[in-house]
């Protein structure tokens, strides 16, 4: 049982003084100014007064509009130019590197290590009613009109009201929230016609400069008269807005993650191509530094990391970039070299957890220096908006006698997060192979899933967090022992490419039933050896075998949505064990910090 916010603040005011809560001092080397932990604050939501621009950035939420429990990852392999720099560390690696304590409160936010017994002490992260508390006072501390707040996408999907709504109640919360400016990606889920409604409903600007109306829809456009709708271009919604804040011009350009229609269902989006297209990126750049003349140049993208990483090393002009879709929550920006000087990248975590805060100093028309601090939003030491806590209770009402329902007891933790499987993943696994009488099962990789401690039931809300998707139909088929040897490579490939720009993000696809070997380091077709059953048997190509699983990209699948089969599944359990976990056996990774 977490300890109440009383007792919270008691411990956190001793930890303050004992020097074990993040820090407020701030050190540079050049303009590469990061708020660390040298010093402890007796708040840590304080920031220091500076610059005259604070961009405020989350992404990722997922649709969790009340406090969760969320673990970091252990596995998040880095392979060639990725090795050894962020995202790609893991518990005490990453502790090292960003020069933060063991066993603080930063410690927990920002690795999974102890991450039961932290759970117990620190409480839930997250919520919407806690998350605008802060933005309220971040609002009233730096000024009103100094203040910006970027969401990156990901918000309008991963939980059972976003899905009964249409994402309709996560537009309500960002309204009142003050999102200023957004992307997407699984936003793209809904069908086209409710994307729209929902962008006309949102009261801030929605902006991609990647997706455009393909050649045979753009004849006779069913959305052209939408607001975002370019004829002569053919951009579906607006690339840019531009901001004045207090004088200064800060232009904020749209990336939405470019591979939608590939990672998820072309169907539900017919006419728009996505891509990363970053020619386009560099003609926009140019264009609004030529037209506009602002003084800052912001990208809020949902490429992944990796992938801004590298977008920022080709593409000039761009002074920071708010990345999201891989979901890490990075305590301080990268600095990336380009030919027009540098780009500051950074990701802002998942599922409401972390509110990023840069604060630039802009004089001359351009960023001479900034600080940044990615902040843990804890529902111990934030108190829930009124507000925001009635809308929040009213958009669950319809529903919260399903989602209360306690379905079984979790016998260990329970988290999804990692590049190769997760305790619930094996849950929502063993189900599909029980319920579909199936000897293996096949469960996306999906980054987003809230996590639940020992001991905890496990409600439907847990269930819905888990798998809660538009396309959420299972099956049971046939394929031989090449076919599931084919998804596990080219899912691999994807995961572990060499070149970010061929990486879709998420994680490895989920195995129950079968055990395998893989060496990342390896090209495609060459990862992936030492297939087995459960019993230890091999895998022969032209056998067939019997496989269970869902979130079919391509045709509808024919059987009930994951949610009912895992809900069956823990009913009859009672307890969920895990009695096998089928993470696969890594070689060639020796020494790397992206697994511990």
């Amino acid at each position: 049982m977490s300890i109440n916010r009383r007792e919270f603040i008691q411990i956190m005011g001793m930890a303050a003084a004992a020097g074990m809560l993040p820090g407020c001092d701030s050190k540079t080397s050049g303009t590469a100014g990061v708020t660390t932990s040298s010093q402890a604050p007796k708040d840590p939501y304080a920031l220091p007064d500076f610059g005259n621009v604070n961009l405020m950035h989350f992404t990722d939420c997922h649709a969790q509009l009340l406090p969760i429990y969320f673990r970091e990852p252990n596995v998040n392999l880095g392979i060639g130019d990725a090795l050894g720099r962020p995202p790609h560390l893991v518990g005490e690696k990453l502790l090292q590197h960003f020069a933060i304590k063991p066993n603080t409160l930063e410690a927990h936010a920002f690795t999974y290590l102890n991450f039961a017994e932290a759970s117990k002490t620190y409480g839930k992260v997250g919520g919407f009613a806690h998350l605008r508390t802060l933005v309220k006072r971040l609002r009233a501390d730096l000024g009103v009109n100094k203040t910006l707040l970027l969401d990156g996408g990901d918000t309008w999907q991963g939980s059972g009201t976003a899905y009964w709504t249409r994402g309709k109640d996560m537009v309500g919360a960002c309204n009142k929230l003050g999102v200023d400016v957004m992307t997407g990606h699984w936003e793209f889920t809904y069908l086209d016609n409710e994307v729209i409604s929902n962008i006309g409903d949102f009261k801030g600007d929605f902006v991609s400069q990647n997706i455009f109306v393909n050649d045979d829809a753009a004849f006779d456009y069913q959305f052209a008269d939408f607001d975002g709708f370019n004829e002569d271009t053919q951009r579906a919604f607006k690339p840019y807005v531009i901001k004045d804040m207090n004088g200064v011009r800060v232009a904020v350009i749209g990336q939405a993650f470019p591979y939608t229609p590939i990672a998820n269902p072309s169907r539900f989006i017919p006419d728009w191509t996505f891509g990363i297209r970053d020619g386009d990126m560099q003609a926009i750049v140019n264009t609004v530094r030529e037209n506009e003349k602002p003084d800052v140049v912001v990208v809020l993208s949902h490429n992944g990391m990796d992938v801004d990483l590298k977008m920022a090393s080709v593409v000039s002009g761009i002074d920071v970039i708010f990345g999201g879709h891989t979901h890490d929550g990075i305590p301080a920006p990268s600095v990336v070299k380009n030919k027009g000087g540098q780009t500051l990248v950074t990701n802002a975590g998942s599922n409401g957890k972390f509110l990023g805060v840069m604060q630039l100093d802009v004089r001359n028309g351009k960023v001479q220096d900034f600080r940044y601090k990615l902040m843990p939003v804890f529902s111990n030491l934030l108190e829930p908006d009124a507000e925001m806590s009635a809308y929040i209770e009213d958009v669950r009402k319809p529903y919260v006698d399903i989602l209360r329902e306690e379905l079984a007891v979790a016998d260990t933790v329970l988290y999804r997060r990692g590049n190769f499987n997760g305790t619930f993943d094996q849950i929502i696994c063993d189900a599909l192979r029980k319920v579909g009488g199936a000897q293996i099962a096949l469960s996306p990789g999906f980054r987003w899933g809230t996590s639940v401690l020992p001991g905890q039931a496990i409600t439907m809300d847990n269930v819905m967090d888990q798998t809660c998707i538009t396309y959420p139909e299972t099956y049971v088929r046939e394929m031989s022992g090449q076919t599931i040897k084919d998804i596990l490579e080219d899912v691999a490939d994807n995961l572990f490419n060499p070149d970010p720009y061929y990486q879709q993000g998420g994680d490895m696809v989920r195995v129950g039933g079968l055990d395998y070997t893989i060496d990342p380091k390896q090209k495609i077709g060459k990862r992936i050896t030492d297939m087995r059953l459960d019993d230890g048997t091999m895998i022969e190509a032209d056998k067939n075998y019997t496989v269970a699983g869902w979130a079919t990209v391509g045709e509808k699948a024919p059987g009930k949505p994951i949610w009912e089969v895992v809900a069956e599944y823990l009913r009859d359990e009672k307890v969920a064990k895990i009695s096998k976990l089928n993470s696969p056996k890594i070689v060639g990774m020796d020494g790397n910090p992206g697994i511990s």
